[in-house]
């Protein structure tokens, strides 16, 4: 088996909007994430920096729209807290709908919600990371 990639750390996640201001605000505003300097692209879209992560908003006519349903299992990418119940304060007080969840074998509890476009987002109380599977 060829040895994996050297990979050091992830940079950035992107999100696709057709709702550029709407989702800086949101990603702004709600997750508290800062505009940082973005290349001179030819297409509209932000880069925004917290925690430790880059979100690279793109502007994409192909992106999707929110649906009354919030999914457990879709394309999402998860925040980690300590604090679950202020996170569901803020999005009650932001008018933002959610889905809370629990893994009871693990003691994880999460909350799934959307931003503008539709893309899952989750905000969880996680264990340590699990021990590795050894399955070379």
């Amino acid at each position: 088996m060829p040895a994996p990639l050297p990979i050091e750390a992830v940079n950035h996640l992107s999100v696709i909007t057709r709702r550029l201001d709407e989702s800086i605000a949101f990603y702004r505003d709600v997750l508290g994430f800062r505009e940082v300097s973005r290349p001179n692209f030819s297409f509209r879209g932000s880069w925004l920096y917290n925690y430790g992560i880059m979100i690279h908003i793109i502007e994409n006519a192909d992106a999707g729209d929110p649906t009354d349903e919030i999914k457990t299992r879709d394309y999402h990418f998860a925040l980690h807290t300590s604090d679950l119940e202020s996170v569901e304060r803020l999005l009650n007080e932001h008018g933002i709908p959610f889905r809370k969840n629990l893994i009871p074998d693990r003691n994880i509890r999460q909350i799934f919600f959307q931003d503008p476009d539709g893309f899952h987002i989750e905000v969880g109380q996680y264990p340590p990371t699990p021990p590795y599977l050894d399955r070379a």
